[in-house]
């Protein structure tokens, strides 16, 4: 017999194909081939699925957050002197930066027609607000029109959107601000409470900042929390906000001395942090799954050298090789996974890119909802596909089910031919 071939050559391909899908008398085999498939497919699609959501949480959190908050924080004397403009001024003139807002924040009570509720309450100039393309881009009624407009900037101003459905307001409507901090009198410091008239109200899709924040003109919260002509910091938005840390000296510098500079990630630090953490617990406790889902893959060759011990005595005495009979069920058992991986992957990414629509279709099949935003923050089930991520999750599979078959095909490999045929 002319076995001349080469390494993983014609022949040894199809004679690994054959001891595939031959059924015959190997029907717990093929059984096993099976569920080897189905337990590396699913592995490898958890894998996938389960990642590419947390991405897509850390980003859309991470979108959100920035989006609605400054990336840099800055405090400091001179930042409430007489050259405040000036100060701001230089901080907007720093390469890297494209908004220094000077804000007032601060927490009051707001009562409505339905509820009372607690708030954070910002002050920003009408110009600063129309910057704030999360906020002024997703007003989802009313508008900016009259926003600073009056005395003291008027008493127009902007609520989210699950704020005035707690309340039971609509633009138009009054609501009662009320701040701790009002003016002293002889019996201790007294609450400042002033009606104001919602003009817009806005929604970002993150509950917390929907259901928690107002926005008020800059000159009027100063009024109402008392600040007279001070500011309590200034918000800075760069246009890479992972380059913070490198433009913070400059703006410390543009703050002047004694001032105080804080970026994002120092502020949130321990909210990213365990994200990061669980990010990384999450991969290593599925790629265990992968490594479990892949062991299967020595049970079904196991079986398969055992049934096929005669055909393998055949193939030694005609001419094989032990390293060709190592490569026949080397193929065999990598095709399982291989098959596995690339079914899982796809499945994998059809149900991350169709994710908003599978999660509508069970919350109208069931009628309850699968993603409650009170609790996720987020409006809907977020999905990002990191393709060197994907690429990785498949290398490792593919890896990991090449090495599942050595054991077995070793020991095919290492066969005595007089002793397999010896009883047939």
């Amino acid at each position: 017999m002319a076995l001349g071939a080469g390494p993983f050559g014609t022949w040894e391909r199809t004679v690994a194909w054959r001891y595939l899908r031959n059924k015959r008398k190997n029907g717990g085999v093929a059984l096993i081939a099976v569920i080897s498939f189905a337990a590396v497919m699913l592995a490898v699609f958890a894998l996938i699925t389960v990642m590419s959501v947390m991405n897509g949480f850390r980003a859309e959190l991470l979108g959100r957050l920035l989006g609605f908050n400054g990336h840099v924080y800055a405090q400091g004397p001179l930042l409430n002197g007489p050259d405040r403009d000036g100060v701001v001024g230089r901080i907007r003139a720093i390469p890297g930066v494209i908004q220094a807002a000077p804000m007032v924040e601060a927490q009051a009570m707001v009562i409505g027609p339905s509820q009372v509720s607690g708030a954070i309450v910002r002050g920003v100039t009408p110009s600063d607000l129309r910057g704030m393309k999360l906020i002024s881009g997703n007003i989802k009624r009313g508008s900016l029109a009259g926003f600073g407009d009056g005395e003291y900037g008027g008493d127009i101003v902007l609520v989210g959107d699950r704020m005035a459905r707690n309340l039971g307001v609509t633009v138009g409507d009054a609501i009662t601000l009320i701040s701790p901090s009002g003016p002293a009198t002889a019996f201790g410091t007294s609450t400042r409470e002033k009606d104001y008239t919602v003009g817009g109200i806005f929604s970002v899709g993150m509950s917390q900042f929907d259901e928690g924040f107002v926005y008020m003109a800059l000159p009027q919260a100063q009024l109402f929390f008392g600040r007279d002509t001070s500011i309590d910091y200034v918000e800075i938005k760069v246009s890479d906000p992972d380059k913070a840390k490198l433009i913070k000296p400059a703006i410390e510098q543009a703050s002047g001395p004694g001032a105080f500079v804080q970026d994002w990630m120092d502020k949130n630090a321990s909210y990213f942090n365990a994200l990061q953490v669980e990010r990384k617990v999450m991969r290593l406790i599925l790629f265990i799954l992968v490594a479990i889902a892949t062991l299967n893959i020595i049970s079904a060759l196991v079986m398969l050298v055992k049934n096929k011990g005669r055909d393998i005595a055949i193939l030694r005495t005609m001419g094989a090789s032990q390293s060709a009979v190592l490569r026949i069920f080397i193929m065999a058992g990598a095709a399982i996974g291989l098959a596995g991986t690339l079914t899982g992957l796809l499945l994998g990414v059809l149900f991350c890119a169709n994710i908003q629509a599978i999660q509508n279709f069970v919350e109208w099949a069931t009628g309850a909802q699968v993603f409650n935003a009170d609790i996720y923050f987020l409006a809907h089930v977020p999905a990002k596909i990191d393709w060197a991520e994907v690429g990785a999750i498949v290398a490792i599979s593919t890896a990991m089910s090449i090495l599942a078959t050595l054991p077995p095909a070793i020991r095919a490999s290492r066969l005595d031919p007089v002793e397999a045929l010896r009883y047939e």
